[in-house]
């Protein structure tokens, strides 16, 4: 019997060569409205760009990606 379980979303912000992982505030919300939530405390997310989402640990692992200071 095959049992199908929603996955958790994580969301990984690389700042300063740490990763900093933020838990998901509202599970119904775009992955763009979770990123403006945490750009008030994380103002690097302003103008950061989402990586594809990974499957790891049982989790749905998205990345928050800083844009600025990067040429080309």
């Amino acid at each position: 019997m095959l049992l199908a379980t929603q996955l958790e979303r994580v969301f990984i912000l690389k700042d300063q060569e740490q990763e900093i992982r933020l838990t998901d505030p509202e599970p119904k919300w775009s992955v763009e409205s979770v990123m403006n939530f945490y750009a008030n405390t994380y103002p690097i997310l302003t103008t950061a760009k989402v990586s594809a989402p990974q499957i790891k640990d049982d989790a749905v692992e998205y990345k928050f990606e800083s844009v600025m200071g990067i040429k080309g």
